[in-house]
């Protein structure tokens, strides 16, 4: 199970698709030059290479443990996690005030998506990266100064704690409780669920972010509060102090990521754990929302990861497997070639290749957006972020899904087997359309919230910008990018024709939105993905100093995308807008049989 990371796609991506010159000429990060993105990522891809993805079959193979004395990760995660946190990973996006390099995000998650050919490896930075940005905007000055720098640094670990046994999704129905102390510290009493590195021993402490009801809470979401409970009190002088009240009770027994411990955790078992208010009572949603968009994001690029690893891995295999005659070849020549040269299995991987590239290249400008309104206060960069992050995490595992299956295909039986290791790929990425928000969900927030936005301006805007990219491929002449404008233009209408039928809807039908929620999430992603992938084919036929190999690989991407995947976006639009009749009419008695 080899992994290179495709630092030359990273790059082409930031720099042609996603538009990171804007981040290198505002001003807002004195430090940044293409010199040092470079480095950054080139030394980021020997990590990754050399110490991050070799370990992911043994972290599969090992999992996670709970013992006596707490949940014990694979010895070799620990050496790593050791070596990631000397080398600085942790750092990049951090803030300077407590150790941090405050650098892009969008560069940060290029390193993440490196690290995510391990996702359960990542899945702990990935975790206090979230943790470190609710600190950062809703934590007290005092907070900040005992918790966030360890967090920053690696030395400890952060975790969140929504889910609990009889709420599943549905947050608002969370009953952990917590009752102010005269201190001002609260107790906090209550169980979680599916809670990611909720223990483990690669950290001195755990710093959770826990979502309770503070007595006589208005009942939902209103009456919900974050709160920091660490696995360690921390005395005055920042040292470790006392076990607190909390404890990982179980694992979870997972279908995939085996190596990351899912966690039931118990607060409050004996007298009651010690935790603080982070930001106003009742506004924990708030406040828990600034680390679930920055985990959304990440998960997004956890299925690009794990897209990247499975084409990679389906690719090598093609290359070597020999399996049935060369097609055309002479009715006596029985001489077995490589299954790549089988015009089904190169389907395969062009459809595992484009995709993935479309979807690092919708994370990435997502990234872009996120840094462009945190940096200078954009209100169209924000809401340019907000839009996309639905689709950078549901579209971005969905494929990963799809891709790692075709992986298997492309396999055959051997694909079945464990030993080859692409089935592992499958069993980690199910998991990634379902936390963080189902991605159910996020086509309903992206329908509910996202398109309404600016009175549908936002959304708008978007598709203009899609349409002035399939405008330059028909004004550039080259007979592949001519062909695609045709195809882009077709996705855009069909894009642009299921937005207006669903912002019409939204207050008349409501229904009507929910019920074409998906597909339309998977049109607006397809197309998304034809924009970007067009805008860097573009690019590469500009830019003299490519590799030809390169530029060419560019034009096959979008050549293929357009006519297998882009077509599709026409059947998608006139799902997303076939109505809730077609669900309301098939009655229970229909489905049960």
């Amino acid at each position: 199970m080899t992994y290179k990371a495709p630092v030359n796609d990273i790059v082409f991506t930031l720099t042609h698709e996603a538009g990171f010159d804007r981040l290198v000429q505002s001003g807002a990060y004195p430090d940044l030059s293409d010199d040092l993105v470079d480095a950054i990522l080139d030394e980021a891809a020997k990590f990754a290479n050399n110490i991050v993805a070799p370990l992911s079959w043994e972290g599969d193979q090992t999992g996670a443990r709970l013992e006596n004395d707490g949940v014990k990760v694979p010895e070799s995660f620990k050496e790593a996690y050791a070596k990631y946190v000397e080398s600085g990973w942790s750092t990049l996006a951090a803030p300077t005030d407590y150790g941090g390099q405050g650098l892009p995000l969008a560069l940060s998650n290029a390193v993440t998506e490196m690290m995510n050919s391990n996702i359960g490896f990542q899945l702990c930075p990935m975790l206090s990266n979230g943790g470190m940005e609710a600190l950062a905007a809703h934590a007290s000055d005092e907070q900040k100064d005992i918790y966030l720098s360890k967090i920053v640094s690696g030395e400890w670990s952060a975790t969140m704690n929504l889910t609990e046994p009889h709420a599943g999704s549905d947050v608002g129905n969370i009953r952990a409780q917590a009752t102010r102390r005269d201190d001002g510290s609260y107790l906090i009493r209550g169980t979680k669920i599916y809670i990611t590195y909720g223990d483990h021993d690669m950290v001195d402490n755990i710093v959770h972010l826990v979502l309770a009801r503070t007595p006589g809470a208005p009942e939902g979401t209103k009456g919900i509060s974050l709160f920091l409970v660490p696995k360690f009190l921390v005395n005055d002088d920042g040292t470790l102090g006392a076990r607190n009240d909390v404890a990982c009770i179980g694992l979870e027994e997972k279908l995939g990521i085996h190596a990351s411990p899912t966690c039931v955790m118990a607060f409050g078992e004996n007298d009651g754990a010690i935790g603080w208010l982070v930001g106003a009572e009742n506004r924990g949603m708030a406040c828990m929302f600034t680390m679930m968009n920055n985990a959304r994001l990440h998960v997004g690029l956890q299925g690009v990861g794990v897209a990247e690893r499975a084409t990679q891995h389906a690719l090598a295999y093609a290359v070597e497997r020999k399996q049935g005659r060369a097609p055309g070849a002479d009715k006596d020549d029985n001489e077995a070639v490589a299954i790549i040269n089988h015009p089904d299995v190169r389907r395969m991987l062009m459809s595992m290749r484009t995709m993935t590239e479309a979807a690092r290249s919708i994370c990435y400008e997502n990234a872009v957006m996120a840094d462009l309104a945190h940096t200078s206060g954009d209100a169209a960069a924000q809401a340019k972020y907000d839009l996309l992050t639905p689709i950078s995490k549901a579209f971005s595992t969905d494929i990963a899904n799809e891709v790692a299956a075709l992986g298997v295909q492309v396999h055959g039986g051997m694909g079945f087997i464990e030993e080859t290791g692409a089935a592992q790929h499958v069993r980690d990425a199910r998991i990634l359309t379902i936390y963080e928000g189902t991605n159910g969900i996020q086509a309903i927030d992206l329908v509910g919230r996202k398109l309404p936005l600016g009175n549908g301006e936002v959304v708008h805007a978007y598709i203009g910008e899609m349409r002035e990219t399939a405008e330059m491929c028909r004004q550039s002449n080259h007979p592949v990018l001519t062909q695609v404008a045709g195809e882009l233009g077709d996705a855009i209408d069909a894009l642009e024709t299921a937005t207006d039928w669903l912002l019409d809807r939204l207050k008349s039908s409501p229904k009507d939105t929910l019920a074409g929620a998906t597909p339309y999430l998977r049109l607006f992603g397809l197309a998304a993905g034809g924009h970007y992938l067009a805008k860097g084919a573009l690019a590469a036929t500009q830019e003299e100093a490519l590799d030809p190999a390169f530029v060419n690989r560019k034009l096959s991407s979008i050549r293929f995308f357009g006519s297998n995947m882009l077509i599709a976006c026409g059947g998608l639009a006139a799902s997303a807008m076939a109505g809730n009749d077609v669900v309301d009419d098939t009655g229970l008695e229909a489905l049960a049989g």
